[in-house]
This record gives C-alpha cells, sequence and structure tokens, in this order.
C-alpha cells in the first residue's frame, strides 16, 4: 500500500465524515441562530433555553437525513471493500 492510496482512503474519510455530519450541524445551527434573536428580541437570557430546540432540530434533522448518512457510509464502505484488493498488495 503506497502513501498515496492511503492518502486517498483518508481524503475519503474525511469527505464522508463531513458529509454525514453535516445535516445535525447545519441544523443545529440554524435553530440556535434563531433561538438567539427570539433572545435578543424579547431580552430573554436563559443560557439553556437552547438545549432544547437544537436537541428536537438535531433528531428530526437525523430521522429526515438517516436514509442519505445510511447511503453515504454504505458507499463509502462499498468503494473500501471493493478496492481492498489493491491496499492488501
Amino acid at each position: 500500500m503506497t502513501e498515496g492510496q492511503v492518502l486517498d482512503i483518508m481524503r475519503d474519510a474525511f469527505y464522508t465524515m463531513i458529509l454525514c455530519a453535516a445535516p445535525m450541524l447545519l441544523t443545529s445551527l440554524i435553530v440556535g441562530l434563531v433561538v438567539s434573536i427570539f433572545q435578543t428580541v424579547t431580552s430573554i437570557q436563559e443560557q439553556t433555553l437552547t438545549f432544547i430546540p437544537k436537541i428536537l432540530a438535531s433528531f428530526i434533522a437525523l430521522i429526515l437525513f438517516g436514509p442519505f448518512i445510511m447511503n453515504t457510509l454504505l458507499a463509502f464502505i462499498d468503494r473500501l471493500w471493493n478496492n481492498f484488493s489493491i491496499y492488501v498488495r
């Protein structure tokens, strides 16, 4: 296995990791921003107010984007297994 192959696997793994994490991260970022704007407008300065909406939004995003995440991970694993004979040499 050459250094280039290792770097290709690492690049593919990081890209897959970003694709799988992005839906939940972006959802919680948007919900946090909306709650923050709501807190600013209403002058509510409670720090724990953002936790419940973020958690609920993350679960909803996981339910909605679960098939996409699973297909992305399965495609990555499939690419690894299909190229396994090349990596072992």
